[in-house]
């Protein structure tokens, strides 16, 4: 697995920006610093170029909202969440972006939809400033979701002068050092007394929390181990699934430029099989106007030998043949009938004079009798050489004038 840089964005271009290098399987950050702001991003494209690269932006610009819509299809309420929270919300549904995630693993309550509200104007300033520096990177989360989450407790941690609070699941807040007390007597504001104290851990100096001269009742605190912010953040951010680059604003992957090549290759490789196809594509289609050419031939030739108002179907012509010649008196599924028809063939090519008039088969005696036209004697004799060729026994019948023309007959046995 390769390393991954963090990098903590604020609300303004004029913001710090903190960044943080982590690897796998090992405890202590490689490397970790400051920017004086967004415009020195640029520093970091050498760093992000080898490295997956992770956005934590300031929560104070998210709004974490958890809420019961009524329905069963996600998609549906998804739509239906925005006007259903337009009367809270300071600006127009339409200038707000909405990214949806899946219930929190440990969220206690009755809300099934979980959607975190960003203005599109901010989500395009800070991919602007990504941009600007070249850095791509895969995901975006509010920083206040990479801080640990306790059901009983409040987490928090000092961040260049701003307390990133967690105390729920689904919920966080962004408070500046000077209104620390404020912010805590706001929450502690109207409480019952017998409600349970708010019991909050610190992982920064208890005593920047705690500038008032007495805690408000109702508030416990823990100081817990030092933690270097950027480093807590980095070590639960990994096990966020949330990611607010979804929708229009989801990463796309590009490849690499060695990728690129192998896509060229393919690419001209694909055109070379288009090519060898469309080649075999026009020899099919000349094969295919044999094919019609040939059928035709079979056409007439069909209509010649049971008349020129029989239709044919050239899918089907040897069952009709086979069909035609038992309505003559054969028998229609005899193979040997087949086969000498198929020797009848080239006897007709040869003497193209020689015209069939009417076939009959028997098939207790496997012979074929047909009467024939032709417009000499010469071509019967030369019909019944052909036929001997091709391994028939034939035997002639008579033959008379008819005008111009000669009509007569033959049986004809095959020999195998």
């Amino acid at each position: 697995m390769r390393e991954t840089l963090f990098i903590r964005l604020g609300s303004q271009e004029s913001d710090p920006v903190h960044w943080l290098i982590t690897a796998p399987g090992q405890e202590d950050e490689i490397a970790s610093g400051q920017l004086d702001n967004a415009a020195q991003l640029i520093e970091l494209t050498d760093k992000a170029y080898t490295r997956d690269v992770k956005i934590l932006v300031n929560s104070a610009d998210v709004r974490l909202q958890a809420l019961k819509v009524p329905g069963k299809n996600e998609r549906a309420i998804r739509q239906a969440t925005p006007y259903m929270l337009e009367e809270d919300l300071a600006e127009d549904v339409e200038a707000l972006f909405f990214a949806f995630a899946n219930a929190p693993q440990d969220f206690q309550g009755e809300a099934n939809t979980f959607v975190a509200i960003v203005a599109h104007q901010k989500m395009q300033k800070w991919l602007s400033w990504l941009e600007h520096a070249d850095i791509k990177a895969k995901s975006m989360l509010p920083d206040v979701l990479a801080l640990p989450y306790h059901q009983e407790r409040w987490l928090c941690i000092n961040l260049n002068n701003q307390w990133l609070v967690r105390p729920d699941a689904w919920q966080g807040f962004v408070v500046d050092q000077d209104n620390v007390d404020l912010f805590l007597q706001q929450h502690l504001h109207g409480r019952d007394e017998a409600s349970e104290d708010i019991h909050i851990q610190s992982f920064s100096h208890i005593e920047d929390l705690n500038q008032s001269a007495a805690l408000p009742q109702g508030l416990n605190l823990e100081q817990m181990p030092e933690e270097l912010p950027m480093k807590l953040l980095a070590d639960y951010a990994e096990q966020s699934r949330f990611n607010l680059l979804q929708g229009p604003y989801q990463f796309k992957e590009e490849r690499s430029p060695m990728v690129r090549v192998y896509l060229k290759v393919a690419t001209v490789a694909v055109i070379a099989l288009l090519l060898n196809m469309l080649v075999k594509g026009i020899e099919i289609y000349q094969n295919n106007g044999k094919y019609a050419l040939y059928s035709q031939q079979i056409e007439q030739e069909y209509q010649k030998a049971f008349g020129k108002n029989q239709k044919v179907r050239i899918a089907t012509v040897k069952q009709q043949i086979s069909s035609r010649l038992a309505d003559l008196g054969g028998a229609g599924g005899d193979d040997n009938l087949l086969t000498m028809l198929e020797k009848l063939r080239p006897a007709f090519v040869k003497v193209p004079t020689m015209k069939p008039e009417s076939m009959k088969y028997d098939s207790k005696r496997q012979e074929l009798r047909i009467s024939v036209v032709a417009s000499n004697y010469q071509a019967f004799e030369q019909f019944k050489s052909e036929l001997e060729k091709a391994d028939m026994d034939v035997t002639s019948g008579a033959q008379n004038n008819q005008g111009d023309q000669v009509v007569g007959s033959f049986n004809i046995r095959s020999r195998s």
